[in-house]
């Protein structure tokens, strides 16, 4: 049996009138911001399902640009995040696909582009009351939520890379929740998801980094 807590009945403080269109989809485009190069100068959000039938009225579509402005759920600047994002210097677009295939109604594609020209897209859901689920990254199937502290770490499929990185959070003392690895093929590029009990330093990024098999890692927490 669930204890459910009081964010899970009524949701986050927010700015906004539904916190699956509004709270939920902020949450998913600060985890692109989290995990983008920086700056972002273009971003395309991909939505389907409700996302794409209220995405204006619920404010929805200033929630994703304040979200990869990485301004936070009760933030008073969601209202004016067009204007902030023309002042960043960020250009933005909304896309609506009217294909059924997502596993949630509220659903959004995340495509950003950086400074350099450097790609990164993200799928995920806002599930309700504020919750997300991270359900691609660059079109590799993964999953995770937020809840926890989370480390995102892009490495070559080789062996002795997951135990450097476990022998790294064991060294800072860093207990592991959940731990799960994604790859197209072996030997090509994985993914690995570390969400963990405690928080994670940029110490322990550093660490983790050091290993020359390790191409990215970004620390997520929301």
């Amino acid at each position: 049996m669930k204890v459910m807590s009081v964010f899970d009945i009524i949701g986050p403080n927010m700015i906004g009138p539904s916190s699956s269109h509004t709270a939920g989809a902020l949450r998913l485009a600060r985890v692109m911001y989290k995990l983008a190069p920086q700056p972002i100068k273009e971003v395309t959000f991909v939505l389907y399902g409700s996302f794409a039938k209220t995405y204006k009225g619920h404010g929805t579509d200033k929630a994703l640009v304040a979200g990869l402005l990485g301004m936070e759920e009760e933030d008073e600047r969601i209202k004016e995040a067009f204007n902030y994002a023309r002042e960043a210097g960020l250009y933005y677009r909304f896309e609506i696909n009217d294909s059924k295939h997502y596993k949630h109604p509220n659903t959004v594609e995340i495509i950003v582009k950086g400074g350099k020209g450097e790609h990164i897209s993200l799928t995920g859901a806002s599930i309700g009351g504020g919750a997300i689920r991270v359900d691609k990254v660059n079109g590799i199937e993964v999953f995770f939520t937020g809840e926890y502290y989370t480390l995102f770490i892009i490495h070559q499929d080789k062996p002795g890379v997951v135990a450097h990185i476990s022998q790294c959070l064991s060294k800072y003392e860093i207990n592991i929740a959940y731990m799960r690895l994604y790859r197209e093929q072996k030997g090509t590029i994985a993914s690995t998801i570390i969400e963990a009990d405690e928080p994670l330093t940029k110490e322990v990024l550093k660490a983790i980094e050091a290993n020359p098999a390790i191409y990215n890692a970004k620390l997520i927490h929301l």
